[in-house]
This record gives C-alpha cells, structure tokens and sequence, in this order.
C-alpha cells in the first residue's frame, strides 16, 4: 500500500475538514500519516484522524527511541499551508517538525502537492510569491490561485487527489 503523508498547518481549509480528505486518500488506497504544526492541532479533529487513520497525529519532534518512526512516504499532501509555513520551507527553516518533515522530502525529490490558503494582502508579500517560486524550482507542484476570491481560493479535496495522482504518475498501490 502507498504512504502519503498529509502535513498541515494552522489555517482554514475551505475545501472541507482534513478528516475528508483522509477518507478520499483512503479510498484511492492510501495509507495515510497526519502531521501537523503545533498550531495547526487547532484546526484539526485530532481524535477523529487518529481514529481514521489508525496512528497518532504526529507534531513534536521524536526523541531518539521514543516511539515508531514513520513509514517512508511515498507522496505528501501539504494542506492548508500557511503563509509563515510555506516561507519557512522555502527558506529550510525547520523550527518544527512538520516544517523540518517537508524540507527532508523535498529534499528527498518525493512528490509534494501543497496547498497553501492565506489572506489576499499576504499573497501578495514578496517573501511569500519568492517562496512559491523556490518551492515550485525545487518540484513541489503549488495549486493556488492568487486572482482567485479568498473563499474559493482553496481547490476541492477531490482536486488535490487528483494532482497527487499526477504526482505520483497514477500508480495503484
């Protein structure tokens, strides 16, 4: 079975909660792993996807030891991404572990979809439209729409699935 990694932040995700998108990964036969920034355990039902997904949401670093480690991943997913998120990945900023994850599978070369969903005067900070640009150089596949009103900015789960399944070349797990 495929691995994918579903990384989250602290943003709203108007396509749904990240429990949705769970069962659609699922459903197109993904074993699923949620990790999260610290703030981004707000915007999650933490015991529903660990419920759903049969393993704990993970957002601290691990210490040598303690606990299992992930499977390798064969795909991730980044939704809702942050404005300080994504800036932070670009610039290999790994201050969490969830930061720290995208920028060792980026370097890794494993496919990445990310979503980012932030406020309109924010998409249009430099920092951030340079950070789309060095993520994009380095072959994570961006969807988002700045011209796009903020409440559709974010593509629909069943949109994301089907990216990463371009991603991903279509294979069946």
């Amino acid at each position: 079975m495929r691995v994918l990694y579903i990384v989250t932040s602290a943003a709203p995700s108007h396509a749904g909660p990240v429990t949705d998108l769970v069962t659609g990964a699922q459903a197109a036969g993904w074993q699923v792993f949620v990790v999260s920034t610290p703030l981004g355990l707000r915007f999650l039902d933490q015991a529903r996807l660990e419920q759903q997904t049969g393993e704990r949401v993970r957002s601290e670093f691990r210490m040598p030891g303690e606990g299992k480690e992930l499977p390798k991943a064969d795909a991730v997913i980044a939704a809702p991404m942050t404005f300080n998120t994504i800036n932070k990945w670009a610039a290999g900023i790994t201050d969490n572990f969830a930061v720290g994850l995208l920028c060792e599978l980026t370097g890794y070369g494993v496919p990445i979809v990310a979503v980012p969903m932030l406020k309109p005067a924010l998409a249009q900070h430099l920092a951030f439209r340079t950070s789309l640009g060095v993520l994009s150089q380095m072959g994570v596949r961006l969807l988002f729409d700045p011209s796009a009103p903020y409440e559709r900015r974010m593509p629909a789960w069943d949109d994301v699935l089907d990216e990463l399944e371009r991603a991903t070349g279509g294979a069946s797990a």
